[in-house]
């Protein structure tokens, strides 16, 4: 089976197991956030490992820089929405540390991999 660009890239896969554990810790949530919070959470995370993969598959540079940094939006939306699910009570800020540590690391390899498609295009 071929393996594709994006599905070499260590973000591409740490980002792909974040949106399981987005996943899993959004099934908590109350029922009736379900159209609301839980699935913008969902969309965002998805969305970043999608931004990802749809950049590497991009032919210059600059379209490559431009997917890298709407995934690295995603992300911040992400993280605005986890904090305010802190501040409705959805998680605790106990919950959210080890998602915090795992948004820091996909950060810097999001801002890593951009700044490399901005200098090599």
């Amino acid at each position: 089976m071929y393996i594709y660009s994006f599905e070499k890239l260590e973000v591409w896969q740490l980002s792909k197991k974040f949106v399981v554990k987005i996943y899993k810790a959004t099934e908590k949530f109350p029922a009736n956030e379900k159209f609301g919070l839980v699935n913008q959470m969902r969309r965002a995370a998805v969305s970043i490992c999608s931004n990802l993969a749809e950049g590497s598959g991009r032919t210059t540079k600059k379209d490559q820089a431009h997917f890298y940094s709407m995934s690295y939006s995603s992300l911040m939306e992400l993280l605005n929405q986890l904090l305010i699910s802190v501040d409705l009570n959805f998680m605790t800020e106990k919950d959210l540390l080890p998602t915090r540590t795992d948004i820091e690391i996909v950060s810097m390899k999001i801002n890593a991999l951009r700044k490399s498609a901005v200098k090599n295009g």
